[in-house]
């Protein structure tokens, strides 16, 4: 009975401990809504402080004395230059001047527009200005397992042992050496586009030829096998892993580069598209790399470029700087000769009267009955290399050259661009400074006859132009050469080949044209059909 009425036998002390835990409980409701308020008020302040935090590391973070736009809290420019940034670029120049700094995200960056500004930055300072920036997405993600090309890696002495590779692999002597290679490859082109469009019968899109030209011949020059067919399993795979990893090296279009709270995303979708093309490139590159030293192992293998420096002695070069050079030959020729060609024959179709007016040049010296004309004609018709450097400079597929990093402080115009900073060279700005062209925005080849001393911004200026100019003027002088001699290029589809209005991914590094198709019909039906035939044997005897 003693514990059968508590309230009976210990009011008070019951009393007491309702007290209590009434206190107890009402403390704890307290302790619950301040706690409640505190986790609300830091999910609100938080942000802030971080923002306000931000912004003073951002505005301290500028360039002093040089100017620029302001741009907004955590993304700076960012959002500005989303697309067609290279255009943006050239329209602050207007008004912020030739040489001015943005920042993306907290990144200060130096941006040259003009053909002057560029020539004395990196011309006159090239050793300050030999290095490259390393980027999250591109550097540490993609690049981690096979390294990087000799165009994106930073300044060291590897650098310089890989740049004396390529240049002696690159030169002119060298290129001499390769015309075999340019021979049978723009045949082939010739071939594919006369086959495929039913000698000018059938419309067709010629951007799977221009790859196939382009990716053969790398894999010619840098392992010595080429790519007969579009039907090989290489073709789609190395085109489409190329294609991918060219827009993680924009210096736009990968916000996590800038932002870096955005590389601890769970869910980072960008980091893992990355990381596979990144295996599936190693894949291929491993198996070309196995099947070049089985063939020297052999003795079966052709003169190529990873050939010649694996059994020079001197050259001194690892395996990892190896594979950046190979890296490097395969890049370069499907970013930028496969883009150019791409641009030329889509701006062709749209405008016979250029058309005609090469070929008649190409007449003072080849006729209709020679549709190949001669593979080791070294730029003799100097029309021809005029319409090269034209279509160069108008398209400007590479638009923002690949960045600088300084290695040491530079002075222009009273401005210091300190140590360390990212340096943007705006190739497409300074191919249309209005100081050097009264018509910038105009096609007319005949500018580089006035003035054939002319700058051309496309490869590069100073130390880290790029090494592979002498390989692609000879080879784009010598297909644009043979596909006018060779078709009347017919319009089908209208396109617009304006640089910036039809440009297919305004936010990649490589500026594209939209997809097309065209006839090829061709100026000596008799000549090219006979022309076509020694081609297949050519090929057969490969």
């Amino acid at each position: 009975m003693l514990f059968n009425d508590p309230l009976k036998y210990k009011p008070r002390a019951f009393a007491l401990a309702m007290t209590i835990a009434n206190a107890v409980l009402s403390a704890a409701e307290q302790l619950r809504r301040s706690n409640l308020l505190s986790l609300v008020l830091t999910l609100v302040a938080a942000p802030v402080v971080y923002v306000l935090i931000n912004e003073f590391v951002r505005y301290n973070g500028r360039i002093r004395g040089m100017r620029g736009p302001a741009g907004l809290p955590l993304i700076g420019n960012l959002w500005d230059i989303r697309v067609n940034a290279a255009e943006k670029y050239r329209e602050w120049a207007r008004r912020f001047g030739d040489v001015y700094q943005i920042q993306l995200g907290n990144v200060p960056v130096v941006v040259i527009n003009s053909a002057s500004a560029a020539r004395t930055i990196f011309g006159q300072n090239a050793q300050a200005m030999s290095s490259r920036p390393e980027f999250y997405t591109f550097h540490k993600v993609l690049s981690d397992t096979a390294g990087t090309t000799i165009g994106t890696s930073p300044y060291s002495d590897s650098l310089k042992r890989r740049r004396k590779g390529a240049a002696s692999a690159l030169n002119k002597p060298s290129v001499q050496t390769y015309i075999s290679h340019l021979d049978i490859e723009t045949r082939d082109f010739i071939r594919e586009l006369y086959t495929f469009g039913k000698a000018g019968k059938q419309a067709v899109d010629p951007m799977p030829m221009i790859q196939r030209l382009s990716l053969s011949l790398a894999l010619t020059l840098n392992w010595g096998v080429r790519l007969k067919s579009q039907s090989d399993n290489l073709f789609d795979e190395i085109t489409h892993v190329e294609e991918e990893i060219s827009r993680f090296r924009s210096t736009t279009g990968n916000l996590q580069d800038y932002i870096p709270l955005m590389r601890l995303n769970p869910f980072n979708m960008h980091s893992t598209k990355a990381r596979e093309m990144r295996n599936r490139r190693d894949k291929y590159l491993t198996d070309l790399n196995n099947g070049l030293d089985d063939r020297i192992a052999r003795g079966t293998h052709k003169p190529c470029i990873q050939a010649n420096v694996i059994m020079d002695e001197e050259a001194k070069l690892n395996k990892a700087e190896l594979t950046s050079i190979s890296l490097t030959m395969l890049s370069g020729g499907l970013d930028t000769v496969t883009t150019q060609v791409a641009w030329f024959v889509a701006y062709l179709s749209q405008h016979p009267e250029v058309q005609e007016k090469a070929v008649s040049e190409i007449r003072k010296t080849f006729g209709e009955d020679s549709p190949m004309c001669d593979e080791g004609d070294d730029q003799t018709c100097q029309y021809i290399v005029a319409l090269v450097k034209e279509s160069l400079r108008y398209f400007t597929v590479l638009r923002l050259a690949l960045p600088r990093a300084s290695i040491k402080d530079v002075v222009y115009n009273g401005m210091v661009i300190p140590k360390g900073s990212i340096v943007f060279l705006n190739a497409w700005a300074c191919n249309r400074d209005a100081a050097v062209w009264s018509d910038p925005d105009v096609f007319r080849p005949e500018r580089w006859l006035e003035q054939p001393d002319a700058p051309l911004f496309t490869y590069g200026v100073g130390y880290r132009m790029c090494a592979g100019s002498l390989l692609a003027n000879r080879e784009l002088y010598l297909l644009y050469m043979r596909l006018l001699n060779s078709f009347r290029i017919e319009k089908y589809d209208t396109v617009d080949v304006h640089p910036v209005r039809g440009n297919a991914d305004p936010t990649s590094l490589v500026a594209m044209p939209l997809r097309y198709r065209a006839l090829f019909v061709p100026r000596n039906g008799a000549a090219l059909s006979k022309a076509m035939v020694e081609t297949e044997r050519m090929a057969q005897e490969e």
